[in-house]
């Protein structure tokens, strides 16, 4: 188990390397920079000595891989530098952003798991029912509706039917833990039905195939007690694959609704990654994408340990 662990410690390392070179380059691959749209805001004459200034203190009149080494051994020290837009350290910058998108993905994700495996198990066990067909006909629209709509569907709906809206300015949760559910529960529930809609899916399906196994035809044969069937062997199989989708849709949520976000005036993440993008901020940008990447492989790196405790011939492997 330990040289299980190890070795998937090991591949991040590779993985995080990769991560940044393509940030990296994709970045300056994209025309302008930062300097180009500070100078030249509300379309302003830009005067050459002035932009080789701000290039010069910037550091992007260096050579790139100069650049390059600069931005790997920012990551080694743990010093991100600060943000070429704003002046301000990249740590605040995100740190003033993290709460939001991480909160909501955690609602989220609870929300998503509350509804999917409930609802996927019902599904499998009642394969082609009227319930199974309910069941189906609402995780398809669920993954056929964009979040951001359902959100504007809930603002509309709280509006007109009982004349109110969520508080539009994120309080954190230990300031006021009412106002703070107030305005996240919403957007949780929007992107939390789409997610759910897709774990449901991947659960009915590994129900499914883990029902149809040898092993549970066997189970019953003994005459062992359904529920016991469900649970300790139908139901703990069937897991892998439902884990591997709800892993990678929380690490999607932190950094990837940005549309979600303007819908209810959130400053989150995902909002950050538009405005770092748009002023060619490559400190912020990049910091922003292996904060992600660190995410995912983290996240991933969870789900594996949870493979090697639900399917004991993993860790024996």
């Amino acid at each position: 188990m330990h040289r299980y662990i190890v070795t998937r410690l090991l591949l991040a390392i590779p993985t995080l390397a990769g991560a940044a070179l393509l940030v990296f380059i994709l970045m300056r691959l994209v025309p302008g920079d930062v300097c180009v749209i500070r100078l030249g805001a509300g379309g302003a004459h830009v005067d050459a000595s002035a932009l080789k200034l701000c290039r010069d203190q910037l550091g992007l009149d260096n050579p790139v891989i100069v650049q390059f080494l600069d931005f790997l051994r920012s990551y080694v020290t743990f010093d991100f530098g600060k943000s070429m837009w704003s002046g301000n350290p990249v740590t605040q910058e995100i740190a003033s952003r993290l709460p939001v998108s991480l909160e909501v993905a955690i609602m989220a994700t609870v929300i998503a798991i509350l509804l999917a495996i409930p609802l996927g198990t019902i599904s499998a066990l009642r394969e082609n029912t009227v319930l199974d067909h309910i069941v189906r006909v609402v995780a398809i629209a669920g993954i056929a509706t964009p979040s951001f709509w359902l959100g504007i569907v809930f603002i509309l709906g709280l509006l007109i039917v009982f004349k109110w809206l969520p508080p539009m300015v994120y309080t954190p949760f230990w300031v006021s833990p009412t106002q703070n559910l107030a305005q996240l529960i919403w957007p949780a529930l929007a992107v939390g039905y789409r997610y759910s809609a897709v774990a449901t899916r991947m659960t009915r399906s590994a129900m499914l195939e883990v029902l149809r196994e040898d092993y549970i035809r066997t189970a019953r044969a003994k005459g062992l007690w359904e529920k016991l069937i469900l649970s300790r062997h139908a139901l703990k199989n069937a897991m892998l694959p439902v884990l591997t989708v709800i892993a990678l849709e929380f690490a999607f949520l932190i950094g990837g609704l940005v549309v979600t976000e303007q819908v209810f005036n959130l400053n989150g993440l995902g909002m950050l990654f538009v405005e770092a993008v748009g002023h060619r901020d490559y400190t912020l940008t990049q910091a922003l994408v292996m904060l992600v990447a660190f995410v995912f492989i983290f996240v991933n790196f969870l789900v594996d340990l949870a493979y090697a405790w639900l399917d004991p011939r993993i860790r024996f492997r």
